[in-house]
């Protein structure tokens, strides 16, 4: 188990408990990042991540970003074992991983605190309930949530960039094992690659997979 990631390990300068008004910025992480698009599709919302230098604010609105994905994957693998269409290895990965991405999703609302953005409500399009289109977004899923730690990761201050790390070898584990499942190669190149916040949005959006 990683260090316990909290708030004070973030800001440990207290600037934001000094200043309520910079603390609010990160209750306004979700919402400051843009609007909510048309049919609610939250994804207008994600954090903007600017391009300066590390710090606890940034942290803050990085650790949100990676809240969102963990939302969205938890959810996804809570689904897919509770709907009945997994069995043998496939079920076996996806309790496994469920478990992982409610222990992940925990660990980040524990360091947020009150500044963690609230769940959205999902729509999984029959891929929780169909074993061969969990499989193909599963594969999905894992691979987008690496590159978007990976992308995020070098703008966190290095005293929260371990918790970060901790938690991306995990979700590098579950790309490998699902493609495993799959029938493909584990890990299909020697670098992986890194995505951008507009990267990862984008992505997330094409799926609809946020109602």
């Amino acid at each position: 188990m990683p260090e316990p990631l909290t708030l004070e390990l973030i800001d440990q300068d207290a600037a934001l408990a000094e200043d309520p008004t910079r603390a609010d910025v990160l209750r306004r992480a979700v919402a400051g990042g843009g609007t909510i698009l048309a049919g609610g599709l939250l994804i207008g919302g994600l954090p903007q991540i600017a391009l300066g230098r590390p710090s606890a604010r940034q942290d803050g609105r990085i650790l949100n970003f990676a809240l969102l994905l963990e939302y969205l994957e938890s959810e996804f693998y809570v689904r897919a074992v509770a709907g009945g269409a997994l069995s043998g290895a496939l079920l076996a990965f996806a309790t496994t991983v469920r478990d992982h991405e409610l222990a992940h999703v925990a660990y980040l609302q524990q360091a947020l605190g009150n500044d963690a953005v609230t769940k959205p409500a999902f729509d999984f399009k029959g891929t929780t309930t169909d074993a061969a289109a969990f499989t193909a977004t599963a594969i999905v899923l894992e691979d987008t949530g690496v590159a978007a730690y990976n992308g995020q990761g070098p703008r966190l201050r290095r005293k929260t960039l371990p918790a970060a790390a901790s938690v991306v070898s995990v979700e590098a584990r579950h790309a490998a094992w699902i493609r495993h499942l799959a029938g493909k190669r584990p890990a299909p190149a020697p670098f992986d690659p890194a995505k951008s916040r507009k990267q990862v949005t984008d992505a997330v959006a094409a799926t609809g997979f946020i109602a």
